[in-house]
């Protein structure tokens, strides 16, 4: 069982983000405090807002707010408010951008081996995302959870009577994918995105025999 994440992994995400951010970053910076200070302040928000309210580009939106009213210190006016509300169309969109390699790569491994979806978020955001990036027939089954924790590969272990050595947890993220299956004692396929949200990065254990580090989404071929 290959167990693969959505954003980040299959298609471009956090990058839309990061747009934004660059824009709110270029808006909030001023003489007394740079582009890293205002980020600085925007990551802890958005961590205590993703514990409280979880993830997704709502989430996100009312996290600018929030860091809007602490650099000001007052709540945004009007104006602010209209011009945060302005972003949310960065994420209204019909379609998803496939990583390069996915499409065939899937669609390969499908006739090999049984494929499960795992993604968290908002779960109106997420399903959207998997319907537009049309392959959802590769996959026994879409989960999309709140948080993706040892619990939730715990769960799921149960549901698909999964042997643990023969399943894999496909990943970009080393909080979200990696570390937290390998405590539900399941592999792992740790593949970098150069995009990934600063909040998802964690340290894996070199000596972990149990993840197996990938350059490219297309390498999955070699292995399974």
């Amino acid at each position: 069982m290959l167990i693969f994440d959505a954003d980040d992994t299959l298609w471009e995400n956090n990058v839309i983000f990061e747009r934004v951010i660059d824009e709110f970053l270029a808006w909030m910076a001023r003489p007394d405090l740079d582009r890293d200070g205002v980020r600085a302040v925007l990551d802890g928000i958005e961590a205590a807002n993703a514990v409280t309210h979880g993830y997704g580009s709502k989430v996100f939106l009312r996290s600018l707010g929030e860091c809007v009213a602490r650099l000001r210190g007052r709540a945004a006016t009007q104006e602010e408010s209209a011009r945060i509300s302005g972003w949310a169309a960065a994420f209204d969109v019909d379609r998803v951008e496939l990583i390069p390699g996915v499409a065939e790569t899937l669609a390969e491994l499908a006739r090999r081996h049984e494929l499960l979806l795992l993604t968290k978020g908002d779960a109106q955001e997420q399903q959207r995302k998997v319907a537009a990036s049309g392959l959802t027939r590769h996959f026994r089954g879409v989960h999309i959870v709140a948080e993706k924790d040892v619990a939730t590969y715990e769960e799921l272990k149960r549901t698909y009577a999964l042997i643990p050595e023969a399943t894999w947890m496909i990943g970009n993220s080393p909080k979200s994918d990696i570390l937290p299956a390998r405590s539900a004692g399941l592999n792992a396929v740790f593949i970098p995105n150069d995009h990934t949200w600063v909040l998802e990065h964690g340290e894996l254990d070199p000596a972990d025999g149990k993840v197996l580090r990938l350059s490219a989404f297309g390498e999955l071929l070699r292995h399974f």
